[in-house]
């Protein structure tokens, strides 16, 4: 062993330039770091030894408190050694590398699918950015309630909730969930048939991982949304799109040499993003087509509380009496998207296989928060917040029709806005589209284009714009740029 001379130990001096007290790492991290690259890099090599902890406090000002810190994590890792009565010493290490010889990182290579994933539809939310879509009205949720709905169940939580939990949810949110599903949409269930999931995309993650085979086919609306289309990408699954109409997704459009699905993903309730309702003539139809050919549908409800001019259209899952329909929902529209909850409803035959794979998947939790939203639902808080949520969402709508009145004049087309948290525009053409989502960046505004959502190549052009999550007058703003931007692209289209 080698033993440096600790008054003119070249370690202490490099150390003395590298520490810096005004870094956000701090001291201990700092030491630890630095000590270890010069021993990964050869520069302390095997059998040197480093001075004493009380030299190197005394030489760096600092304390020797600091210095242990650093050297026991070292020792702890392996990479010095301690000899009783004569201090540390780098360890013998396998093949150190010089920094010349360090290797190059791997360039990254992604799966098919992981590709297919990153080049999917859908512009991920920014939060109260204006028109974003699928973000709901924040601003007005009850937290001050909810709070003290949540403080209350945490401090009486049950022992028996911190262990592992099987039960695919806390049994009094799903007999809650139960009746106001049976209530309000009109689906057949008992609470055994449900199970709570952490939102609606992990839902989706275990019906494929139950139900399908790498390969299998999954028919997807056309356009489609985008977190669905990921699922399904991500578990190998062959999505075919097919056609969305003015009924909403048809079969009969489906290719001539499609393969039978193993799944139908669909949104009957309020399309999305087109937001057609689909009638109940192509339900049962679709409904047929699934019995036929032995496919399951998801049916994924995900803002059907949300109608200005009817009431809520029943579930698709209450006219089948053959129970081939999955039933999805989100609590994330509804209330907020950081409550992470959502929910199957799933045939009984399936029940308890759910629950299972669940729970070896997943390993469900949180019950202080599904007994706050037992109690939240059960005490009708739930169905009056989302009856003043749809008097605000009307008023927003009507904000955001209000702002785009000039460019609708002048040619802009939107959707009806009978149900839902976005309007759809239509455009010309996919270079209007591009041109208005780049102007839209620059302004700090989020635009969806509409050909995202898609699939296939033959796309429609327009974009999806969110108003529940914007506040009237941001809609008014947001609106009147949209506005003005739209009649400039216009004008210029027209010179050219």
């Amino acid at each position: 062993m080698k033993r440096h001379d600790a008054a003119g130990d070249w370690i202490a001096e490099a150390l003395a330039l590298r520490l810096n007290p005004h870094e956000a790492a701090t001291l201990v991290e700092q030491l630890y770091r630095s000590l270890k690259e010069w021993i990964q890099y050869g520069e302390l090599s095997a059998g040197d030894a480093l001075p004493s902890s009380r030299y190197l406090a005394r030489a760096l000002s600092i304390s020797r408190n600091t210095v242990l810190a650093a050297t026991d994590r070292l020792l702890a890792e392996g990479l010095l050694i301690a000899l009783q009565g004569a201090g540390l010493y780098v360890a013998d290490l396998p093949t150190l590398l010089t920094r010349a010889e360090a290797p190059t990182p791997v360039p990254v290579r992604y799966s098919n699918r992981g590709n297919k994933l990153l080049a999917l539809s859908g512009t991920l939310s920014h939060g109260h950015r204006a028109f974003a879509p699928g973000v709901p009205a924040l601003d007005l949720f009850p937290r001050k309630q909810w709070q003290r709905l949540l403080r209350r169940h945490y401090y009486q939580a049950e022992r028996s909730w911190m262990d592992y939990q099987t039960g695919g949810g806390l049994p009094a949110l799903k007999a809650a969930l139960c009746d106001y599903l049976r209530l309000s949409r009109a689906v057949r269930c008992q609470p055994e048939q449900i199970v709570i999931t952490q939102g609606a995309q992990q839902a989706f993650e275990l019906i494929t991982q139950l139900l399908t085979d790498h390969g299998d086919s999954v028919w997807m609306e056309e356009p489609g949304y985008g977190g669905a289309q990921a699922c399904f990408l991500a578990s190998g699954l062959a999505v075919t799109p097919i056609p969305v109409d003015k009924e909403g997704v048809n079969p009969s459009l489906a290719p001539e040499n499609a393969p039978a699905p193993r799944l139908i993903y669909v949104t009957p309730s309020h399309q999305y993003p087109i937001g057609v309702t689909m009638p109940v003539p192509r339900r049962l139809t679709l409904l047929e087509h699934a019995s036929r050919t032995g496919s399951w549908i998801i049916e994924d409800d995900y803002d059907s509380e949300f109608r200005y001019d009817t009431p809520p259209t029943p579930s698709l899952q209450g006219l089948a009496e053959q129970a081939s329909v999955i039933y999805v929902g989100t609590f994330s529209k509804v209330l907020y998207p950081g409550l992470r909850l959502g929910y199957l409803v799933v045939p009984e035959a399936l029940a308890e296989d759910v629950r299972l794979a669940h729970a070896r998947l997943h390993r469900e939790g949180n019950y202080p928060v599904q007994s706050a939203l037992a109690e939240f639902i059960a005490n009708g808080h739930f169905t009056r917040h989302i009856a003043r949520m749809r008097a605000a969402y009307r008023q927003r709508q009507a904000c955001l029709r209000a702002a785009l009145a000039p460019a609708v004049a002048a040619g802009l087309r939107l959707s009806d806005g009978h149900a839902g948290m976005h309007l759809l525009a239509e455009l010309d053409t996919i270079e209007e589209e591009n041109m208005l989502v780049r102007r839209a960046e620059k302004q700090g505004i989020t635009l969806s284009p509409l050909s995202r959502y898609y699939l296939a190549e033959n796309k429609r052009p327009g974009l999806v714009l969110g108003y529940a999550g914007s506040t009237e007058c941001e809609l008014t703003n947001a609106g009147a740029w949209l506005s003005d931007a739209y009649l400039a692209i216009k004008q210029s289209v027209t010179i050219t």
